[in-house]
């Protein structure tokens, strides 16, 4: 585990990265928490007293990276650029879980799961932690049944959520 004290820091003009709040993470810290390592990679841990996990250090070249803080952590920390925040973070092996419910009704559809199984495990991913983000169980039961026949009609994620809003725009 490596503790230090950081300053959230504001992308500025930065590409897919511009307005970005983020820690950056010098890359003799990073080491320490992943000895040769140069590529993306989760940590756990806590900035203040806020708990993170499968959290991503993002690698900014020269060794570098940073850990992007996002709007849950900023408020759960209730700071903002410029302030200064005591890090606390070790590498996050833990695998992802796809939500339950989830694989459940893909298992009752067997054209579904099998174009749900070809695809990436990233890929298969983006269904999962969209359908975990819904707020209440209606919006994630809705979810769960335009995702089962996304892939039960082949489409990825980009094809399932451009289908359905198209056919919302339809309406």
């Amino acid at each position: 585990m490596i503790r230090f004290k950081a300053i959230l820091q504001r992308f500025g003009k930065q590409g897919e990265k511009t307005g970005w709040t983020y820690i950056a993470i010098p890359s003799h810290l990073a080491q320490k928490l992943k000895p040769g390592n140069k590529k993306s990679f989760r940590v756990k841990g806590r900035l203040d007293n806020f708990p993170i996990s499968r959290a991503a250090l993002l690698p900014m070249g020269e060794g570098d990276f940073i850990l992007p803080v996002n709007g849950t952590m900023r408020k759960g920390l209730r700071k903002q650029k410029g302030d200064t925040v005591t890090v606390s973070l070790e590498a996050d092996d833990t695998g992802y879980r796809m939500d339950a419910d989830f694989l459940t009704c893909l298992e009752d559809e067997p054209k579904a799961l099998a174009f749900f199984r070809s695809l990436s495990p990233g890929h298969q991913n983006y269904f999962s932690k969209w359908i975990e983000g819904a707020k209440t169980e209606v919006t994630k039961a809705g979810r769960i049944a335009k995702a089962v026949n996304g892939l039960s009609m082949g489409f990825d994620f980009g094809q399932m959520l451009r289908y359905y809003k198209a056919k919302k725009d339809q309406l």
